[in-house]
This record gives C-alpha cells, structure tokens and sequence, in this order.
C-alpha cells in the first residue's frame, strides 16, 4: 500500500554507518497524524485520504473547519494535506499515522516550501553569466543583457528569466533514502538535504520514479 505522512523539518546531522561512513540527514518530526477524511471514487470521483498534522487551540480554526474536525471526530490540527492514493482500503477516518508506516531503507519523495530569497537578479535567480567588466561596458556587469530584438522577434519571448522574487515556492526532491526511523519520538532521518527552513512542513511519500 501507498504510505504518506506530514511532518515537520528539525534540521539536519550525520549519523555514521556500519562501516564508520559518515552519512549527512535531515531528521523530520513525522507525524502523528489523524485521518480527518476519506475520499472515494463514488463521492469524490477520486481515491484520497485527507491527513492531519500539529495541535492548534480552537480559536485558531474557523468555523468552517471547526465544523470539518467535528465531523470526524478528531482534534483541530494545524496543517491538513490530502495524499491521493491508488488504495486507501486501510485507513479510515480517525486513524493514526505515525513514522512507523515507512521502514529503514524507504526510497521517498520529500516536498516543501523552499527558503524565501526575498528579490534577486537574473545571476542569482537563473544562474545568468556576468558581461564582461572591461572595455567600456559600465556599470551594467549584473543586468539581464539583451532580451529581445527591436526588428525581430520585436517582443520578449515569454519565460524568459527575469529579476523577481525567489524562493517560497513548492519544491520537491525525489528518490531520497530513509537512513533510520525512532518510531518512539516519531523521527524520520532522511539522506541529504530537503527542502525549506527549520521548523517547516513537508511531506513525505513513497518515490514515484524508481531510482
């Protein structure tokens, strides 16, 4: 069966293995999460189970969700994320899932919001090169550059990279392996780097691109 799971970023470490092999990780606090509700084919169009994850007071939550949450029975939670899968047969509604669902060895997909980078240029941004900095080209060294003809093409072609806010966006690495799974304090140690800051929401579920 598929397996998903909401979680949150601690940070990372290294752990070493068998061989003495220095191994860098990210741990991730997955879980526990709450069924909040399920999704079929003959209400929905679509199998689905909807996850919740982090305590939050009541007046933190609106009534509409507040009204979602009772429903189901279960506690408010801070983040909900809905994980379409092609059999949810083994989970209902007011489940728990916790790290155990996956094991040692897993190949998974991590995403999550990546760092905010705030507002940069096209060489930070696009990884554009510098103009040259000699000969009579001026304080332009970082500019974009030519970015379309006045005769032909006669406009900017779109996509074309420009300055603009980066980072803050949905990223997802894939085919990453689990290292080592504490079912007790619900912690994931995942090999490498995943995406966003300390303390943020990511998601982890089964790779969908065999490695």
């Amino acid at each position: 069966m598929q397996k998903g799971i909401i979680g949150k970023k601690i940070g990372m470490t290294q752990i070493f293995d068998e061989t003495g092999k220095v191994i860098p990780v990210t741990v991730v606090e997955a879980g526990p999460c709450v069924v909040v509700q399920k999704k079929t084919v003959e209400n929905d169009g679509y199998e689905a189970v909807q996850l919740g994850f982090g305590d939050i007071r009541a007046k933190r939550v609106n009534k509409p969700l507040q009204g979602h949450f009772k429903k189901a029975d279960v506690a408010f939670k801070r983040t909900l994320k809905e994980f379409r899968f092609e059999d949810i047969s083994g989970l209902n509604v007011g489940d728990i899932v916790k790290a155990d669902t996956f094991a040692e060895g897993d190949i998974v997909d991590v995403c999550g919001t990546s760092k905010g980078k705030g507002f940069a240029g096209t060489i930070k941004r696009h990884n554009n090169a510098r103009l040259k900095e000699t000969h009579g080209t001026g304080p332009v060294h970082r500019h974009a550059g030519s970015m379309g003809a006045c005769s032909s093409p006669s406009r900017i072609y779109k996509g074309k990279g420009m300055p603009g806010h980066m980072g803050a966006e949905k990223v997802t690495v894939q085919n990453l392996e689990i290292v080592k799974i504490d079912a007790e304090n619900n912690l994931i140690a995942i090999k490498g780097a995943i995406p966003g800051p300390k303390n943020g929401t990511v998601t982890i579920v089964d790779c969908v691109k065999k490695a």
